[in-house]
C-alpha cells in the first residue's frame, strides 16, 4: 500500500511538473504561433473573408436598435460639448459649402463612393505589392471596425442633418444626388443613428497611414495624408457627422494598430514586405532581437 501511495504521488508530481505542463501547452502555443506567422494571402480566402465580414458588419450595424430619443439626446450632448470648447463649426461649414452647388454635389458623391473604392483599392495594393504585410494591415482594419460596432450599440447618435431646428442641411436631399444610404429613399435600409465613431474617418485614416508608410513616390505619400483630411471636410460639410465622431474613429484605429502591434510583435509597416521563407525568424522574434540589441548597446554606453 505504501508503495502504491508513493507511486501515485510521484505520478501526480510528474503530471504537475513544469515539463508536463509545457508539453500540454505546446499544441496551443504552436497554434497561436501559426496564426502570428506571416504567410502569403490566398485570394479566394481573402475575398470570402472580406465579403463575409462586411456582410456581418452591415447586419450588426443595422440590427442595433434605432433609439431615436437617446440618439437625439446624445447629439444634443455632443453639440453642447463642442460649444463649451468653442469648436461647434459644423453648421457654418455645412451652410457655406452647400451654397457652392458643384462642390457640395461632388462631396455627396465622394461620401457615397470613395469610402469603399479607396479602401478596397488599398487592400488590393497591399495584397499584390506587400503580401508579407497584408494580413497585419487587414487585421488593423477589422479590429477598428469591430470596435466601432460596439460604439454604435452603446452610443447611438443622430447625425447633424437629422437635428431639427439647428439649421443643418441634408445635402443629399436638397440637391437630389445619389449619395448616402442614410438619406432619401434608402434611409430605411440602414441604421440612421450609427454615427459615433465615424468609420469614414477610421477607414480613410487607415488608408492614408498605410499609403504614407509604404508608398515610395513622394506625391503619392502626400495624397495619402490628404485623403483623411479631405474626408473630414466632407463628413462635416454634408452634415453626416460631428467632428467629435472623427475623434472616435481615430481612437478606434489607434486601438486597431495597438492590437496588431501586440499580436505580430511589430507595427504592420515594419514587417517584411515579402513573406519570409521557411526557417526565417518571426516578426516577434525579430522585434525581440532588435530590443535586445538596443539594450546591449545602451548598457555598453553606460559602461563606457
Amino acid at each position: 500500500m505504501g508503495e502504491t501511495t508513493v507511486t501515485a504521488l510521484e505520478g501526480r508530481t510528474a503530471a504537475s511538473s513544469p515539463d508536463a505542463n509545457d508539453a500540454q501547452d505546446r499544441p496551443a502555443r504552436a497554434f497561436v504561433r501559426r496564426l502570428r506567422t506571416q504567410r502569403r494571402p490566398r485570394l479566394w480566402y481573402e475575398l470570402a473573408l472580406i465579403a463575409v465580414s462586411y456582410w456581418l458588419y452591415s447586419l450588426v450595424r443595422n440590427a442595433v436598435p434605432e433609439q431615436e430619443s437617446e440618439a437625439m439626446r446624445n447629439a444634443d450632448w455632443i453639440l453642447r460639448a463642442e460649444h463649451s470648447i468653442g469648436l461647434a463649426f459644423e453648421q457654418s461649414v455645412n451652410q457655406a459649402i452647400n451654397s457652392v452647388t458643384w462642390l457640395i454635389v461632388g462631396m455627396n458623391y465622394y461620401y457615397a463612393t470613395l469610402h469603399f473604392i479607396v479602401t478596397i483599392g488599398v487592400l488590393v495594393w497591399l495584397y499584390r505589392r506587400h503580401p508579407g504585410r497584408y494580413a497585419a494591415h487587414r487585421t488593423v482594419l477589422f479590429v477598428t471596425t469591430g470596435i466601432a460596432l460596439v460604439g454604435f450599440y452603446l452610443f447611438p447618435l443622430a447625425p447633424p442633418r437629422l437635428m431639427e431646428g439647428h439649421g443643418y442641411i441634408d445635402t443629399v436631399l436638397v440637391h437630389q444626388t445619389w449619395g448616402s444610404m442614410a438619406s432619401g429613399d434608402l434611409k430605411d435600409m440602414t441604421n440612421q443613428y450609427a454615427a459615433m465613431p465615424s468609420m469614414h474617418i477610421g477607414w480613410s485614416l487607415w488608408c492614408g497611414v498605410t499609403i504614407f508608410a509604404l508608398a515610395r513616390v513622394p506625391w503619392v505619400r502626400v495624397l495619402g495624408l490628404l485623403y483623411p483630411v479631405a474626408t473630414l471636410v466632407v463628413i462635416v460639410a454634408t452634415a453626416n457627422h460631428f467632428w467629435l465622431d472623427a475623434v472616435g474613429g481615430v481612437l478606434c484605429l489607434g486601438a486597431g494598430f495597438a492590437y496588431a502591434r501586440a499580436w505580430y510583435g511589430a507595427l504592420p509597416h515594419r514587417l517584411s514586405r515579402e513573406v519570409p521563407g521557411p526557417g526565417a525568424p518571426s516578426a516577434r522574434a525579430r522585434a525581440a532581437e532588435r530590443e535586445s540589441t538596443y539594450e546591449l548597446a545602451e548598457s555598453g554606453d553606460r559602461v563606457g
